[in-house]
């Protein structure tokens, strides 16, 4: 359990071109969010960044599809995006926006100290173009069969079947996305980074740095690129819409919106420091600032070759100390398609299970897809719910309750002699759920909190107060309750990163204020004997048969074939 450290913390940059889904939370802005708040827990100087990635070719279509600008696009859906991660409880320190003024200067800055340190290189290459549309066509303006699994529907950057990482021209029997049409090569001028200039500091930093630190799935995927070798990658695009490359001889440019977005996290730095009063550069260029990236799988290659290499170029930042990055969340066997419409899109969410963002929350932490893909299910949703979070975690929470406004009005009992055992035993799940969260293992980090819960379940079964009340043992009694008080007191701290508004819940009932988890040890109590509780209510409630049934419904009759 690490403190007084400085943490920089980076959630993937969201699209504005629609709503966010359960796999983007499960991904990369739920585990960021456990991990940025047990950081603050543990008295660290933490900077949880992100903000709308609001440039790319997926806007220009959304808006063209919509028949509208791309102004009103990003407006709306970085508004809904925004949103939802607050009712998620998604502790953002700075949420931003690349069409902010502040990162498009921050962007031109970066380009133009590369550019002057000659670490691009500029080629005349021949790319897709569509003659009706006359324009040059973008990765995602191109459509065709993909070369390595004969998908049908490949996008001209990757192939969304088989995840494989592709450029227009790799396409088999390609189409434009505007028109239809079968594109054209046409001759233009781009700006490209020599990845290749890179690969021997990547190989070091990560291969010979990084090997049993990083994730295998993350480090076995940089493993595999730079074996196959790095060729030079293009940071310009013949685009309208984006940061213009800041060039005399280069009208009609813009930044690829992979050489920008990152640079997002910077900006958005900038943005919350000023506001904060304090020195942004702390979290970008000191040393002994731990960077970490949470991301997708699919986001791998960019944050882990292609930001360091830009990072590295520009000389004056650090680099990642970890990139945690998640594999795919699926849904009911299938993987999840937006443009299927086969998602669970958390606005709806928010209006089917009104106050349930947590039994979401934990569901997707317990079934995160750290190391493999995972299933969701609403059946796993309903019974995760109502078998741990009802059963064992609300069930201890509301006995204890309910016993102490029993024997004792609701007043915290004193004790002749404290049950140390018992409470060493619940104090050691401090260091169990830190030691995960430090590994990032936020599975094996919630389950240690759910087995806390079945601890003073079982403390409560064996100990038996209600019998000893009608004995009349009451100095007994007032041991077990306390102990079982301190309990509900200590898992209301400490899933405070997991469960937010539900831990906020159980200490507004207890009347007690978050204790940084530094000072949570078994020799000082965080109850007092003689302090007053509120009075309780149950903190979870049941999902339905009908209710899942209703959603499954849903979902299958939305699907777009």
């Amino acid at each position: 359990m690490e403190k007084n450290q400085r943490f920089t913390i980076t959630s993937a940059l969201p699209y504005t071109n629609g709503p966010i889904h359960i796999g983007h939370l499960a991904g990369a802005y739920l585990p960021a969010d456990i991990y940025a708040r047990y950081k603050r827990l543990c008295e660290n100087d933490v900077a949880f960044i992100c903000g709308s990635d609001e440039h790319g070719v997926a806007i220009s279509i959304k808006a063209r599809q919509e028949g509208t600008s791309v102004k009103s696009i990003i407006d709306k859906y970085h508004n809904l995006i925004k949103e939802t991660f607050e009712q998620f409880g998604i502790s953002f320190d700075n949420y931003s926006r690349t069409s902010n003024l502040i990162h498009h200067e921050t962007s031109k800055k970066f380009f133009k100290k590369l550019d002057q340190d000659n670490c691009f290189e500029i080629k005349t290459t021949q790319q897709l173009y569509d003659k009706s549309e006359n324009q040059f066509l973008a990765d995602r303006y191109v459509m065709g069969e993909c070369p390595k699994c004969d998908h049908e529907n490949a996008y001209g950057d990757q192939c969304e079947n088989c995840g494989a990482t592709l450029s227009p021209n790799d396409l088999i029997n390609p189409k434009s996305k505007l028109s239809g049409s079968k594109p054209v090569l046409k001759e233009t001028k781009h700006w490209y980074l020599p990845l290749g200039n890179y690969e021997k500091f990547l190989t070091k930093w990560i291969l010979e740095g990084k090997r049993g630190i990083w994730k295998p799935n993350v480090y076995g995927q940089v493993k595999s690129w730079l074996e196959q070798g790095l060729e030079s990658r293009a940071i310009s695009r013949d685009l309208d819409w984006g940061i213009p490359i800041p060039r005399d001889d280069a009208k009609g440019k813009v930044m690829y919106v992979w050489f920008d977005a990152p640079i997002g996290y910077i900006s958005s730095t900038k943005e919350w420091a000023e506001k904060e009063n304090k020195n942004w550069e702390d979290y970008w260029k000191k040393p002994d600032t731990k960077l970490i990236h949470f991301i997708g799988k699919d986001n791998i290659v960019f944050h882990c070759i292609i930001f360091p290499s830009i990072l590295k170029a520009h000389g004056e930042f650090i680099l990642p100390e970890n990139v945690p990055a998640n594999e795919f969340l699926n849904l009911e066997g299938r993987k999840i398609s937006t443009s299927n419409n086969w998602a669970i899109w958390l606005d709806e969410y928010l209006k089917d299970f009104k106050n349930m963002q947590d039994s979401l929350r934990y569901t997707l932490t317990v079934n995160s897809p750290e190391n493999k893909d995972n299933d969701f299910t609403w059946k796993d949703f309903q019974s995760r719910n109502n078998n741990e979070l009802v059963a064992i975690f609300g069930n201890f929470i509301n006995r204890v309750f309910v016993l102490t406004e029993k024997y004792f009005d609701n007043i915290i009992p004193k004790y002749d002699e404290l049950d140390s055992n018992q409470i060493i035993k619940i104090y050691d799940y401090v260091s169990l759920i830190s030691g995960s969260l430090d590994k990032f293992k936020f599975r094996d980090a919630v389950n240690h909190l759910i087995d806390l819960a079945r601890t003073g379940n079982k403390y409560l079964a064996d100990k038996e107060p209600w019998k000893r009340h009608k004995e009349n043992n009451i100095k007994e009694v007032e041991q077990i309750i306390y102990t079982s008080l301190e309990t509900c007191a200590l898992l209301s701290i400490l899933s405070e990163p997991f469960i937010p508004s539900s831990a906020k819940k159980i200490r507004d009932i207890l009347d007690i204020n978050l204790v940084n988890w530094t000072r949570l040890k078994s020799s000082g109590k965080i109850i007092q004997p003689g302090h007053k509780i509120k009075k309780s209510y149950l903190i979870f409630r049941k999902i339905e048969d009908d209710e899942v049934e209703k959603q499954l419904k849903k979902l299958n009759s939305n699907i777009k074939s």
